[in-house]
């Protein structure tokens, strides 16, 4: 999976959102738009292909209003399923809040 195409099936407008994830988002003040400008601005920085039910991805980038977030998005080829949104903390990642502590 590619950042670009994720960004193409966002583009597509082959994209979804459970109601737990909306939720979520909504309790961490991130908004569809948040998540919307870190993919189309960030970068992936960890690939998970061996997740169920599809292979996923964390994308680091930057809400509208230029926090960090980060966003795993999973995807079957055909649709782009965002799975989580969050703010990354330096209590789990790195100063950089791309690299996972150890």
């Amino acid at each position: 999976m590619t950042i670009e195409t994720i960004r193409q099936l966002l583009n597509d407008k082959r994209i979804r959102w459970t109601t737990h994830c909306l939720e979520k988002m909504g309790e961490r003040d991130i908004s569809i738009s948040d998540v919307k400008n870190c993919i189309f601005d960030g970068e992936i920085i960890e690939d998970y292909p061996d997740d169920f039910p599809f292979p996923s991805c964390l994308v680091f980038g930057h809400a509208v209003d230029e926090r960090v977030i980060h966003v795993v998005v999973g995807s079957d080829g055909t649709t782009a399923y965002i799975i989580t949104a969050y703010i990354p903390n330096i209590m789990k990642f790195e100063d950089d809040l791309k690299t996972r502590r150890k």
